[in-house]
């Protein structure tokens, strides 16, 4: 059935001069929306990420649009080139390679440029690998009572990581992030050290693609599952359920002080924090706090 046949969508207004920012499939075409199919027929111009990704894409449903090449390295100034268009009265859409544009994507600037210059965006949704996740989540969600925080992809720099993990241990939202193929099994080992026994984990690989795979597993796990793991292949997105706060919140700093007290005539102070943080759910540097607290008494 042709999608000019759905009478629903004629109706749709589709204001001139106007910036439609449109998501497009994560991996399975077929997650595209109707809405989205009837935009990208009725603009007079598509910016894309990448062009040659965006025309097998617009190839596929028969949209035959000129686009124009708007990633990040050239955001600002292809924004002031739909602005041109726009101001001339023109519809224009911006789709990213895959899902919804801004998200871990170019798209933000562009935004920003085109509200600056006071002419509308419209956002078209669609496919977003966040709420894929989120929507398969099941317990991970739930102990977090429904929040979560997005942290984007995993940073590369050894600052970036430290913050980022002391982030997520501590907090009580689930926290969701992307990692490529390169680097998962470094991050994941790396995380699953730094969260407490128990902590509960949703790897997503390939999510709507052909090897679709979504797998539950408890911090202490990890490096179990890594080495049966039959591919590490693909992209993933992690959700981190949220610290628990069931009533095993981190005992009183006296408390605290004589567990670690107890481990310093055997331990030094990082292997103590370490146990401390792993056993209790405290963040490393409460933890470090803690330990260097034992030591001097």
């Amino acid at each position: 059935m042709e999608i000019s046949s759905f009478d629903f969508l004629k109706q749709q207004d589709l204001p001139a001069g106007a910036l439609y920012m449109v998501a497009t499939p994560i991996g399975n075409l077929g997650d595209i929306t109707l809405r989205a199919l009837h935009v990208l027929n009725a603009v007079d111009g598509i910016a894309c990420e990448d062009t040659r990704h965006s025309a097998a894409l617009l190839q596929q449903f028969g949209i035959h649009k000129k686009c124009l090449a708007l990633h990040e390295h050239n955001e600002i100034t292809g924004a002031q080139t739909v602005i041109q268009h726009l101001a001339n009265n023109e519809r224009w859409a911006y789709i990213s390679d895959a899902g919804t544009p801004g998200v871990s994507d170019p798209g933000a600037r562009l935004v920003n440029e085109v509200q600056k210059a006071g002419l509308r965006v419209i956002p078209i949704p669609g496919a977003s690998a966040v709420s894929s996740a989120i929507s398969a989540a099941g317990s991970v969600m739930h102990n977090s009572e429904g929040r979560f925080q997005f942290l984007g992809f995993w940073p590369n720099k050894t600052k970036g990581r430290d913050a980022l993990i002391q982030d997520i241990s501590s907090s009580k939202k689930a926290s969701i992030f992307f990692e490529s193929p390169h680097h998962i099994k470094e991050t994941l080992v790396l995380l699953s050290k730094n969260l407490e026994i128990g902590r509960q984990l949703l790897v997503c690989r390939e999510l709507t693609k052909k090897f679709e795979q979504l797998v539950s597993l408890q911090a202490q796990d990890v490096a179990n599952w890594l080495d049966t793991a039959e591919s590490l292949k693909g992209e993933f997105v992690i959700v981190v359920a949220g610290r628990s706060s069931n009533g095993d919140e981190a005992p009183e700093h006296s408390s605290l002080l004589l567990w670690a007290s107890a481990l310093s005539p055997y331990l030094g102070s990082k292997e103590i924090a370490a146990v401390l943080s792993q056993t209790l759910g405290l963040s490393k540097k409460e933890a470090y706090q803690v330990a260097l607290d034992a030591k001097s008494e």
